[in-house]
């Protein structure tokens, strides 16, 4: 009896830090998720793809929003020169990419935020030329109003195997990739 107390008790403990921790690490201390996140790297051919597709330069503000492991900011950074910010709301992502960030020599060119990547604030929406995502549909019904309202006009958003829900892409691609074929479309705000 008393040790299923103990870890009743430790369990409550547990959850308490995890919610105390998910509130003050977030970009804004009411950061809450709002919907269904799961991890699946895309794979690095995909990424190459991704940033050909939205045509990348050195003048572009790459913006990745799921960064996961950090690979899309830090390829566009390496290979184009382009400045970013990747958002994540998982701690272990953050580290990741961190970690992917030195692995390509590009820590001055990137920033990471971990939070809600829906709540990016709209001064940092309203510099970004590029958007790359990997997100499920409920995530992309909820970006696509805040995309045509924040993003400025002839911003390019990539999106990997999911798509808005009432906004035509500009560009659709079946991309085979080293596991399956990948569907990629690409948006340009108007």
């Amino acid at each position: 009896m008393r040790s299923t107390r103990l870890i009743a008790v430790s369990m409550l403990v547990v959850g308490l830090v995890m919610m105390s921790q998910a509130v003050t690490t977030g970009q804004t201390k009411d950061d809450k998720i709002t919907c269904q996140i799961i991890y699946v790297p895309t794979p690095q051919e995909v990424v190459e793809k991704m940033l050909d597709m939205a045509k990348v330069t050195k003048s572009d503000f790459v913006v990745d929003l799921g960064c996961g492991d950090g690979r899309i900011v830090a390829t566009a950074a390496k290979k184009y020169g382009a400045k970013g910010l990747g958002v994540d709301f998982d701690e272990e992502r953050i580290k990741d990419s961190k970690e992917t960030l030195k692995k390509f020599g590009v820590e001055n060119l990137v920033e990471l935020r971990q939070g809600d990547a829906l709540k990016v604030p709209a001064k940092d929406l309203n510099k970004t030329t590029v958007v790359m995502l990997y997100m499920l549909d409920e995530f992309m019904g909820k970006l696509e109003d805040i995309a045509k309202k924040d993003l400025p006009k002839g911003a390019r958003i990539v999106s990997h195997d999911f798509r808005f829900p009432n906004w035509e892409a500009d560009q659709t691609v079946e991309f085979a990739g080293p596991d399956r074929t990948h569907t990629l479309y690409m948006y340009t705000v108007k």
